[in-house]
């Protein structure tokens, strides 16, 4: 993994003066710290579809499910001509080949989540809805991992996305690179643990995937895979599950580890369940055990060996 990995992201949020008001919404940790690791692709539907800035802010009106984007004051409905520029734009991204997009929350064309629909007739949000081109988006890229800026802020979340983004990368290089039935049993084998650290019944679901024969049904096969796959990891990674597999590895050191190392691994495991410590000090100790005793299917183990672009990203704030 020499080049950097690609990811959208809101305009605003790297500085650029796209917003309404002629302003900006700049995350300094995602320019400046997220941008040192991966490579930005930045969307501004508004200005893109052909909008000036500074501009009339806009809203969502109508059926939350299928909204119209109009300005506020003047009422003038900008619905047509921002479909018709999402409908190029989600083609060129494809292009791009991004392995992940960074929305800006609270927006009528990047929200996510949680945005506010007025009807026409009253200033009284009738309910929430999604963005217009973060719904484009995520209907075109059903299975590309999906963040916004304000939810980046809350660390679990923010580690779950960065793993989820180096995950998909990953899934994208072995289509391109390989698309066999025994480079996915490999994949499977690799991300394995990653998986059981999401959902313990995924993994067995995957696992009998990847043990199909694939033949005419191939792409369906890869299709149902990737599907499956990227559901689990939306599932949260909780210290139970993390035990769960800390253990399940402690499992392959039974005949090598003294008394003493496995009491110490044990105590530090505790200290994780006990939120003492984070989940990277007893990943480091098994990590070290795995090579230190040669563990071949340890050491293959995306869940104890990130690359090391996932891991500062997700050690660093």
């Amino acid at each position: 993994m020499n080049e950097k990995i690609k990811l959208g992201i809101s305009a605003c949020l790297l500085g650029e003066n796209v917003r309404h008001d002629g302003g900006h919404k700049l995350d300094h940790y995602l320019k400046y710290t997220f941008g040192k690791f991966i490579t930005w692709v930045p969307v501004c539907p508004e200005v893109e579809c052909g909008l000036p800035t500074p501009r009339e802010s806009m809203q969502l009106v109508g059926d939350p499910e299928n909204p119209r984007i109009l300005t506020i004051k003047t009422h003038k409905d900008y619905t047509v001509q921002m479909k018709k520029w999402i409908r190029s734009k989600v083609v060129a991204l494809e292009h791009e080949n991004v392995s992940g997009f960074v929305f800006k929350s609270k927006s009528p064309s990047c929200g996510m989540q949680g945005i506010k629909v007025y009807p026409s007739s009253s200033g009284i949000s009738v309910g929430k809805g999604i963005g217009l081109f973060a719904r484009g988006f995520m209907e075109k890229f059903t299975y590309v991992p999906t963040e916004d800026d304000c939810h980046l802020q809350v660390p679990e979340r923010r580690e779950n996305f960065i793993e989820n983004v180096f995950v998909f990368y990953r899934w994208k290089k072995f289509l391109k690179e390989d698309g066999s039935i025994k480079g996915l049993t490999t994949f499977h084998a690799n991300h394995k643990l990653l998986i059981m650290s999401h959902s313990t019944e995924t993994v067995k679901d995957l696992g009998k995937m990847a043990a199909q024969p694939g033949g005419t049904g191939k792409k369906d096969l890869f299709d149902q895979y990737c599907k499956t796959l990227m559901t689990a990891l939306k599932l949260k990674a909780t210290v139970k599950k993390n035990i769960n597999v800390l253990q399940h590895i402690l499992g392959y050191f039974k005949r090598e580890l003294s008394s003493w190392e496995k009491k110490e691994l044990l105590g530090i495991i505790e200290q994780y369940r006990e939120k003492q410590s984070p989940l990277i000090v007893p990943v480091t100790l098994l990590r070290h055990y795995a090579h230190k005793y040669d563990k071949e299917y340890l050491k293959s183990q995306y869940y104890l060996n990130p690359h090391p672009m996932e891991f500062r990203l997700r050690n660093q704030f």
